[in-house]
Formats: structure tokens, sequence, C-alpha cells
């Protein structure tokens, strides 16, 4: 159960979205998930800066139930950075990815 949660300072059109949000659902599986547990929050034009500028910055929240191992989540790092300088123009050395893993998480009035 991974939540993916973008926040940038640039606008992010519906359509870009969309893209982002299947590929991450294919690329949930290098840290163990799939799509079907995948939820996926966009915040644009947020007032963010980075460096001591404005210029384009984004941070990317990923936080999981269970773990993934240090190999998988560079490999994540990797594709989510290349996916935003593609997607939203924001450079790799403008965003930062942080990962959380929890070990209770809620769903449909239970806890796994």
């Amino acid at each position: 159960m991974p939540y993916i949660k973008t926040t940038a300072n640039v606008a992010i059109p519906w359509e870009v979205q969309e893209k982002i949000k299947t590929q991450l659902g294919k690329d949930a599986a290098i840290i163990g998930k799939t799509e079907s547990w995948l939820m996926v929050e966009f915040r644009e034009n947020a007032p963010l800066y980075f460096k001591g500028t404005n210029e384009p910055a984004a941070i990317v929240s990923v936080d999981l139930f269970g773990s993934a191992g240090a190999g998988a989540y560079g490999n994540m790092t990797a594709v989510i950075t290349d996916m935003l300088a593609e997607q939203l123009g924001v450079p790799a050395d403008r965003v930062f990815v942080k990962y959380s893993e929890y070990s209770h998480w809620g769903y449909n009035g239970r806890n796994f």
C-alpha cells in the first residue's frame, strides 16, 4: 500500500497527472507493491522554495505499509526524479524524495 504525494511549485495539468499516476502504477513494483493498492495525490503551484529560490522544485513523499530495501528505494528515486524532469520540467537536483515505512495501516474498517 503505497501512498505517493507529489508537491510541486509548478502546474501539474490533469493529463500529466494521469501519465504520472499510470507510470507510478507500473513502477510500484520496484518497491514490491502493486497498482491495485496505490494511492496518488498531487499538489500543484505550492509555495515551495529550494536552495533559496522558487525555481521549479518538488518533494515526493512515498509512504508504504512494510518496507523495501535501500536498493529498491534508490531505483524508485531515480524513476521518480527522471519522470518529474520529463513530465514537469523539474530538474532532478531540485527534487527531494522521502520514504516512510509503516507497520500499521488501516483500510476498510480494519488494520493490516
